[in-house]
């Protein structure tokens, strides 16, 4: 009998060793090594009786010419979900392998639940589970009105092969993994979770979608650092990542797109959690600018990009004098980094020094900025409350700012404005090259570095 071979292999980035160490010599991550079994042959992969898991990892290839290669364009089909077909690209792609991971209790088994419901309307559908009976599956697709239940198929199964075998024996073409952590291949010896067996499994499956043309939704864990549970290779086999998370207020949802062969990997999209499932957010942008009546000062509404269409969110600020030697600069939402060269901007070509005030800055939603055209809204808003002078809510502001103060344009310039004028703004500061366009129902102030968005912010607020 072959001895059985071992490695050691970084969660985070993939590297293997020879042997265990405290700290990846490759990313520099401490404590991410594990063990990972090698599988002993080949034919350890192909040793399942009645195809399973190998009978298409041994299969003949045969080498094609790339012009004789027919391009084949699948259609897409509808989840039933129309904000989550707009993350995945428009819709589901056969024979995709799409990875749906989040916070435990985050509502990444509800929403597929809810998925499976309107495609098995059309298509042969399966929901595998390895953490949960399938009594439990049924009492959860009960409450929450699941549709065509008597078209949906469920097993509770942790075996990769036996899965195929059902898949098989089913026809099925819309199959639910949930959880990849939980599923094991015959030939490996590791227990299930670990590295090895989170790839070994995700590659098996991948490769019988490719094959065969079925479509798997995965759920995957994540670690304590929000990270994908698992060897990095598993983001790297699947088509599609894609990340669930609650706001900071807990009463919704955010799907994000991390990879996406079929779309978009900028994709978001909200959803607000109730007793009877996860309800679609076509507007977002009204949930994140409710606000009182009255205006405060360090307070400036500016939009996001997300994916392919704007996103209307409210920035914060609060100085205040500080009380100890070196004072406090806090985000929340927003990068650290950009906030202490907005603070060093504003003292150099705007002659307002903070050096002696604790800064806050508070992206309000619980959304995270990724992008640099928050720049110009963060720092009149730090401007805003330095001076106790508020904005009035009709003003939008956005554009990236420059070491040398000067004010770039932002892409889709136009489209975020029109975003401002269908949520009641009647004004907006914005960069020069974002104002060639005139929009009607709205005032555009165009500036071009920070003297000018001073100048426009007094002729605003004061």
């Amino acid at each position: 009998m072959a001895k059985t071979k071992r490695a050691y292999v970084c969660s985070d980035c993939g590297a293997d060793f020879p042997r265990w160490q405290g700290q990846c010599s490759a990313c520099a991550a401490w404590n991410t090594i594990t063990e990972f079994t090698v599988p002993k042959t080949r034919a350890a992969v192909g040793a399942v009786s009645g195809g399973g898991a190998s009978s298409y990892a041994g299969a003949a290839t045969k080498v094609q010419k790339l012009s004789e290669v027919e391009s084949k364009d699948l259609p897409r089909y509808s989840s039933g979900i129309s904000e989550l077909d707009r993350v995945f690209g428009g819709g589901i792609v056969p024979g995709s392998v799409l990875l749906l991971c989040g916070d435990p209790g985050a509502g990444k088994s509800t929403l597929l639940l809810q998925s499976i419901g309107s495609v098995a309307a059309t298509k042969s559908s399966l929901y595998v589970s390895g953490e949960e009976s399938i009594h439990q599956i049924s009492q959860r697709a009960k409450r929450l009105g699941t549709q065509n239940l008597d078209n949906i198929n469920v097993v509770a199964e942790t075996s990769v092969e036996a899965i195929i075998e059902h898949i098989r024996a089913q026809k099925a073409e819309f199959v639910i993994i949930d959880s990849i952590q939980t599923m094991t291949v015959a030939h490996n010896d590791s227990a299930a979770g670990s590295p090895s067996q989170v790839k070994e499994s995700a590659a098996a499956l991948t490769r019988f979608a490719k094959t065969e043309g079925v479509t798997f939704m995965i759920v995957g864990h994540i670690n304590k650092d929000s990270n994908v549970a698992g060897p990095m290779q598993l983001i790297h086999i699947v088509d599609g990542l894609f990340a669930l998370s609650s706001t900071a207020d807990e009463k919704f949802r955010v799907l994000r797109t991390s990879k996406n062969r079929f779309g978009a990997d900028s994709e978001s999209c909200f959803f607000a959690m109730t007793e009877t499932g996860m309800k679609q957010v076509k507007n977002p942008s009204a949930i994140f600018l409710s606000r009182s009546d009255k205006n405060h000062a360090g307070s400036v509404c500016t939009t996001l990009w997300e994916g392919t269409r704007p996103l209307l969110v409210e920035i914060q600020a609060l100085c205040n004098n500080s009380v100890t030697e070196n004072p406090r600069r806090l985000t929340v939402g927003y990068d650290n980094n950009r906030l202490a060269m907005s603070i060093a901007v504003l003292a150099r070509h705007g002659g307002v020094m903070l050096s002696d005030m604790d800064i806050f800055v508070n992206c309000v939603g619980g959304i995270k900025i990724e992008e640099t055209s928050a720049d110009l809204s963060v720092l009149l808003a730090i401007f805003s409350s330095f001076k106790n002078a508020p904005v009035p809510q009709d003003v939008l502001v956005f554009g990236e700012i420059g070491l040398n103060a000067d004010i770039r344009p932002a892409a889709n310039g136009v489209e975020r404005i029109r975003e401002a004028v269908k949520q009641g703004f009647t004004r907006a500061i914005v960069p020069k090259a974002n104002a060639s366009r005139q929009v009607p129902g709205i005032e555009i102030i165009a500036v071009e570095d920070l003297q000018e968005a001073l100048t426009a912010f007094e002729r605003v607020a004061l």
